[in-house]
């Protein structure tokens, strides 16, 4: 398990990704603090590490990257964590389209190459 707080590269990600899924890896974003972490079975794990860095629960969403994949078919919005009542998001995706919009904006800042 990694945070990602500077960048990665898609090189980094499609091993990590091979050493455990195959074409995917799951991640988790904080997008307060603009760092993510990867490399791990479960999006738990990641959104637990993050809160033991400080992260608070509102600002983290659960994603996939396929990091064969380019543009928006990198990004899967898919997660248990998502499933926020309190948040309005009542799915495993995440609901609000400028929140989407700014984990994609996170992931292409982190992600490079």
């Amino acid at each position: 398990m990694k945070i990602v707080d500077n960048q990665i590269t898609h090189k980094e990600l499609k091993e990590m990704a091979a050493a455990s899924f195959g074409n995917m890896i799951k991640a988790v974003v904080d997008l307060k603090k603009g760092i993510m972490a990867v490399d791990a079975p479960l999006h738990a794990d990641e959104e637990a590490l993050l809160l033991e860095h400080g992260s608070k629960n509102e600002d983290l969403w659960g994603i996939n990257l396929y990091p064969d994949l380019t543009g928006p078919d990198l990004i899967e919005y898919d997660s248990m964590i998502n499933l926020r009542p309190a948040q309005n998001n009542q799915t495993r995706g995440v609901e609000d389209p400028a929140i989407r919009q700014n984990i994609a904006a996170l992931v292409n800042k982190l992600v490079i190459g």
